[in-house]
């Protein structure tokens, strides 16, 4: 019997180790890229030379529908968690003495990694951290706090230089006068070739992120930058684009180390953009980073590598980056992550090992992303998005409502001029998700069609168009008021509408919603 016993232990022990035997998973996280520079995606606008990113999809999954949050934290907070801003607090770039941070008690990815199989799975942050404020210094160890066993890199937002920049290793300060770029690529070489243990890395670059700056020479192929500060402010996006040469090269290099010690064959890799591009090379119409609209949110994704099956395809999946949370956790064999998170946890991570596997063409119906900040500023808002409308739901109570699959760049806004049946249909569908998500009974609106007038209310507004302003009639007590510019900024906001005197008003169409009631009007100037 006691034969057997040890035997019976053996076996468990070897199947143990040959499940976790040959899984590597490293996250790579390019700071402020949007698609629309990946000439792999069919609606970019420019094209990065980025060889070693683009060699990924030939053995893995490009993913065309991919939602970030609009900035850098909470995008961060919601991969490391699994959870939506509006649950963590993170809904602002962290940053100054009122930041919210994200709570050290949330179940992070490598928290579950070492309650999975511990001491079995080597787990390091390499890189910018940027979830919690540098002050005070006991700060710098959170990383190991939350589950880490290892931390090295820029612990806040943005460097001041990417060639004099704060490093932290080991929960201590020192001073780096290496290329960033650079200086985080050899921390990631040197971390991976000390592990005998499989490993999962988290490896978070500051590039492209500003500041614009001029990348050591050998690094790309922009041979006419002066590097100056009149040169940089005249051609930002020659600057950027030299940024992100420099860092693709750096991954070549990341990925020739790995093949250099054999792990190339058992390693999963994860590329994603963390938000939109900034706006001083933004190649939008619309918003960029901070936005909720496509440009802010609209990021590359591409997963590759052995754990992909049927490699070198494309889908049109619905994902969140928030999905990396159970991707992760079921690259490394844990189907059971939810059984070691507390029911009272909600966790919006879906699992992509569908379409990885190729057993399935989506996780979710719908996307979701949201930024908001403290003070609230006008950007603030919620998007939702099912494989063809999207609703952005502002919180100053503005909605726009777009078709994505003829109006990618959102230039029209529906809610502007009514829709057909299949809109209204996909309206309803989207703020009921949207309000059921976030506990709300206010965002859905009158299904009779917005933008026309009911006529169950006799309300006449006039004169329509107008030279100085109007009136309205037919509503009873106050009333607030809200006059908005056809792309959507507040004009006016309050109870004596009729009283101002909207003379210097630009000529054009404006648009009146009145409290209360589910419709708006459209005005025109003259």
């Amino acid at each position: 019997m006691k034969n057997k016993l040890f035997l019976i232990i053996i076996f468990i022990s070897i199947i143990s180790l040959r499940l976790h035997a040959q899984r590597n998973v490293v996250l790579i996280i390019a700071d402020d890229l949007g698609s629309e520079y990946c000439g792999f995606y069919k609606s970019h606008a420019d094209t990065l030379k980025i060889p070693n990113i683009r060699s990924l999809i030939s053995n893995g999954v490009l993913f065309n529908h991919a939602w970030s949050n609009p900035l850098c934290s909470p995008t961060r907070a919601g991969i490391l968690t699994g959870r939506y801003s509006f649950r963590t607090g993170v809904g602002n770039a962290v940053g100054g003495v009122n930041s919210a941070v994200l709570d050290t008690a949330e179940y992070t990815i490598p928290k579950l990694l070492n309650s999975f199989a511990p001491n079995q799975i080597a787990k390091a942050n390499i890189g910018k951290w940027h979830l919690h404020l540098p002050n005070p210094v006991s700060n710098y160890a959170i990383p190991v706090l939350m589950g880490y066993d290892y931390y090295e890199g820029n612990f806040s937002g943005a460097l001041s230089s990417y060639n004099s920049w704060t490093k932290i290793k080991n929960a201590s300060a020192s001073t780096c006068s290496t290329y960033a770029t650079t200086e985080v690529a050899n921390n990631a070489i040197s971390w991976m070739q000390n592990q005998e243990k499989p490993f999962f890395l988290w490896l978070a670059f500051n590039a492209p992120h500003t500041p614009h700056h001029l990348p050591p020479l050998d690094l790309h192929s922009y041979d006419n930058l002066r590097g100056t500060g009149a040169d940089i402010a005249a051609n930002p996006k020659n600057y950027f684009k030299a940024s992100m040469e420099s860092l693709d090269t750096e991954i070549g290099r990341i990925f020739d180390s790995i093949k250099a010690i054999g792990k190339w064959d058992s390693t999963d890799f994860i590329f994603i953009g963390d938000n939109g591009s900034d706006g001083t090379v933004s190649l939008a119409n619309g918003g960029a980073k901070g936005s909720v609209y496509q440009e802010g949110i609209q990021v590359p994704f591409i997963v590759s590598g052995p754990s992909v099956v049927n490699p070198g395809r494309s889908t049109e999946a619905l994902v969140n980056t928030q999905d990396l949370f159970a991707t992760i956790l079921e690259l490394f064999g844990d189907a059971n992550w939810r059984n070691r998170v507390p029911g009272t946890i909600i966790i919006d991570s879906k699992s992509l090992m569908p379409i990885i596997k190729n057993t399935g063409t989506g996780v979710r119906s719908w996307s979701f992303s949201e930024v908001f900040k403290v003070p609230t500023v006008a950007a603030d808002g919620k998007a939702i998005r099912n494989t063809k409308f999207k609703l952005i739901q502002f919180d100053d109570g503005r909605q726009k409502f777009y078709d994505l699959t003829i109006d990618p760049n959102e230039n029209t806004d529906l809610l502007l001029g009514g829709y057909s049946a299949e809109a209204n249909e996909n309206y309803l569908y989207l703020c009921t998700e949207i309000s059921n998500l976030l506990g709300r009974t206010d965002i859905c609106r009158s299904s009779t069609g917005i933008g026309e007038q009911s006529k169950e209310f006799s309300i006449i507004i006039g004169p329509n168009p107008f030279i100085n302003g109007f009136k309205i009639e037919g509503i009873n007590g106050e009333h607030g008021t809200f006059l908005f510019s056809s792309e959507g900024k507040l004009i006016y906001s309050g109870t004596a509408i009729g009283e101002q005197d909207f003379s210097k008003l630009p000529q054009g169409m404006y648009i009146l919603k009145i409290e209360n009631l589910n419709r708006v009007w459209k005005l025109m100037k003259e």
